[in-house]
């Protein structure tokens, strides 16, 4: 293993996001997920919710305590619109805020905010990304860029580099709107290999294609032909995640054995977060999400130690 790969967990693989009170299921307190995550062998975690692990002195002791660092975190923006954009950019600053508390406590090891579209109620119904007629217009790409490139450089000023992650039901899904993206603006690149399978790229592939702009991995695998099910069936994105088109590492379509070989062979140095996005049912035991982590974690071990 390089020394410059570190390998991290997030709070969404235990129930911890938006969809996560789907079922009705018990999910973990920030205390309670820091924990976990230490147990289950990983350096590093995500932000969750903002506050969800606490702010200023009390999150740097939960993170010291357990023995992590901070390796980034979700905030998305609605950049298509500059009206719901001004909008919602007001806690962009506390935001900041958050990132430095945490890049403080392991500044060798920064995290990286990771920033994403949020998407709208049409791509939310069109997972998969393959629904004509539901992209960008060239104007609409022309104020994207401008919006993102914005908050880009509000994290640069306060000096955190960021990154931009793909994702399922936004904007930004298909490798063509990915190098659409990439081509308007200078920010890097959050290669999540079980979105870009689901919409439609191999992560092989774009590691050679996007390598130089690459700076974040999501590993994450994804059974195609259960979003494939959903798309059929004229699912949503809720739909999607109920629908478990995001499987155990190395049970999916994400070609692990492919990946990472050339993963170590390239100049990528920084954190590598491992996601199983998880909707806890009330059945499941309180453990079941962190034992599907250390798993998880297990199943990289021949090239992550």
């Amino acid at each position: 293993m390089t020394s410059e790969i570190w390998v991290a967990d997030a709070p969404v693989n235990y129930g911890v996001f938006e969809l996560g009170a789907d079922k009705g299921g018990k999910t973990p307190d920030g205390e309670e997920c820091a924990a976990f995550v230490a147990q289950a062998g990983y350096e590093g975690i995500d932000l969750g919710p903002s506050g969800f692990l606490g702010r200023g002195g009390d999150f740097q002791d939960r993170l010291r305590r357990h023995g992590l660092a901070l390796a980034g975190g979700w905030l998305d923006y609605p950049f298509r619109s500059n009206e719901d954009f001004r909008a919602a950019v007001g806690n962009l600053d506390d935001r900041i805020a958050n990132f430095l508390e945490g890049a403080e406590v392991n500044p060798d090891r920064p995290p990286r905010p990771t920033l994403a579209c949020s998407g709208s109620p049409v791509r939310q119904a069109n997972p998969g990304g393959a629904a004509p007629g539901i992209g960008l217009t060239d104007e609409e790409w022309k104020v994207f860029a401008e919006n993102l490139q914005h908050v880009v450089d509000r994290f640069r000023a306060a000096g955190l580099e960021p990154t931009f992650h793909h994702h399922v039901c936004t904007y930004v899904e298909t490798p063509e709107e990915i190098d659409r993206l990439l081509a308007l603006t200078d920010v890097g690149l959050c290669l999540d290999t079980g979105h870009l399978i689901l919409g439609g790229g191999d992560p092989l592939t774009a590691l050679r294609a996007w390598g130089d702009r690459i700076n974040h991995i999501h590993l994450k695998d994804a059974d195609k032909s259960a979003l494939d099910a959903v798309v059929k069936g004229r699912g949503d994105m809720r739909a999607a995640w109920a629908g478990n088109v995001f499987v155990p590492m190395g049970t999916g379509d994400f070609r692990t054995a492919d990946f990472m070989p050339d993963l170590l062979a390239s100049d990528y140095r920084g954190w590598a977060l491992v996601e199983q996005d998880y909707i806890p049912a009330p059945e499941d035991p309180f453990d079941t999400a962190f034992r599907a982590q250390k798993a998880n974690r297990e199943a990289l071990r021949r090239w992550l130690p």
